[in-house]
């Protein structure tokens, strides 16, 4: 399945090769218009709670406690992840995230997760 989720920010440029794009980010990025962002479905529901994502804030320190957080609320949100992984069986995702950080932000997890 690996091959078949990709991740990248919601600001690049979509491509075709993006395939089914998902928006995983709770609040809607800033300045970016639905036309530009080209988001085919906005799961925000499987983005990790305010609470969690307001105390991670994108701290490098804090990614071992954030990554099995985020892990078990996902495990608590079931019907999101299925939606996930019946796209995933679909054809090729591409989870899209607004985070400038792109190597400790929810989508690396949920990638994870997805392989």
């Amino acid at each position: 399945m690996k091959e078949k989720v990709s991740i990248k920010r919601v600001y690049e440029a979509p491509e075709k090769s993006d395939g089914y794009r998902i928006l995983i980010d709770r609040l809607w990025p800033r300045g970016l218009s639905k036309e530009k962002a080209k988001v085919d479905l906005w799961l925000k529901e499987i983005a990790p709670s305010t609470e969690l994502r307001k105390w991670f804030n994108h701290d490098p320190e804090k990614w071992p406690v954030f990554e099995k957080k985020y892990t078990a609320e996902i495990k608590n949100n079931k019907a999101s992840f299925d939606i996930l992984k019946a796209k995933i069986k679909e054809g090729k995702v591409t989870l899209v995230y607004g985070a400038k950080e792109e190597r400790y932000n929810d989508a690396v997890v949920l990638q994870k997760l997805l392989s």
